[in-house]
């Protein structure tokens, strides 16, 4: 198949495991790595096999290029700033560029090698990512014209160094081998226009829906999943970060500017069976064991990348694959019920209004 699935659950898989993975992606190389990292650690058992398995391809002649994320003053409740050093990037013998994340964030966790294949989702490289967090990761071998897109996407960055005005690629349908229509959708060019196509397939779900994301604040997603849940359209359920969502209550109510949206995250959140995991609160030091995975599954489409169905999110540089096809509609649906399943109900702060 040339869609592969990893989802990873909390202590559901080693960080080595995991490591072993993306080594192996990396060393199937023969060309050329494209990198686009928010989160990266080398500096531990697992990410020293990652590392030593990019500088053998550098050493191979593989041509890399590798951007991150920096400068973004932190700490920040949604997403949870990265853990890496520039310092410690810059020092890798390959080429590196730094994005500034100021005011919005370089998201992105994908690979593009030899021009034909993509590693993407939601997971970062770290320990905590591979081994403590509900994460997926997407593999799509053997599509030139998806890699294309991805690429493209990383010529912005590594020419700019800059969020801003970045994701400039136009999502065109992309058939992949067995005939899986799939579209790369990149921010923050696409933001708003990425939320809005996720409300319209929400809209047409007429069987289910399923959500997992740290976060939902996206206008046009919530405006859409109160009337699917108010109607009782289909089938819906999902799962949030407990700890990232209190946080985004006590924003709005404060800030004013977002609060008309508190009533409705709260409907969705307590009229729907939405679970959510109480993940520890971020500190530099502590356990990053957050609920992290960004899946929306509308029927057979399912919506699966690094994007945080939120406003910061459409602000971002961040990825998202579209996928028309029902057995990996069936996969994703399956795993956010299997995370949802571990967690409590989700218990949104009293709104007075």
């Amino acid at each position: 198949m040339p869609i592969e699935l990893r989802t990873l659950t909390d202590g559901g898989q080693t960080a080595t495991e995991i490591a072993r993975e993306v080594a192996g992606f990396i060393a199937g190389a023969h060309e050329s790595l494209d990198l686009a990292l928010y989160d990266v650690r080398f500096e531990t058992d697992a990410g020293a096999l990652v590392l030593a398995t990019l500088l053998a391809a550098e050493q191979r002649g593989i041509t890399i290029r590798l951007v991150y994320n920096v400068d973004h003053p932190g700490p920040i409740p949604v997403p949870p700033p990265p853990e890496m050093t520039p310092a410690a990037i810059e020092a890798l013998p390959v080429p590196t560029r730094g994005i500034a994340g100021i005011p919005d964030l370089m998201h992105h966790k994908y690979v593009v090698r030899d021009g034909t294949d993509v590693w993407s989702g939601s997971t970062n490289w770290t320990d905590d990512s591979w081994s403590r967090q509900e994460n997926v990761i997407v593999r799509v071998l053997g599509a030139p014209a998806l890699a294309r897109a991805f690429a493209l996407n990383l010529d912005e960055l590594w020419s700019t160094g800059k969020v801003e005005n970045t994701g400039r690629v136009e999502p065109r349908p992309v058939t992949v081998d067995g005939g899986t229509e799939v579209r790369a959708w990149f921010t923050p060019e696409y933001g708003d226009t990425l939320s809005h196509r996720v409300a319209k397939f929400l809209g047409r779900a007429r069987r289910r829906i399923r959500i997992a994301s740290p976060v939902v604040t996206s206008g046009p997603i919530l405006g859409t999943l109160v009337e699917v849940v108010n109607e009782g359209r289909c089938d819906i359920a999902g799962v949030i970060d407990e700890t990232q969502v209190d946080e985004v209550f006590r924003q709005w109510a404060t800030n004013g500017v977002s609060a008309w949206k508190i009533p409705l995250l709260r409907t969705i959140l307590t009229r729907a069976p939405f679970s959510g995991k109480p993940s520890t609160h971020w500190t530099p030091e502590s356990l990053h064991d957050f609920m992290h995975a960004k899946v929306v599954v509308a029927d057979d489409v399912t919506f699966v990348g690094s994007f945080n169905f939120s406003r910061s999110g459409e602000r971002n540089a961040e990825n998202v694959l579209e996928i028309h096809d029902s057995t990996i509609a069936d996969l994703l649906a399956a795993f956010v019920d299997e995370v949802r399943n571990r967690y409590p109900a989700t218990t949104p702060p009293p709104f007075e209004g």
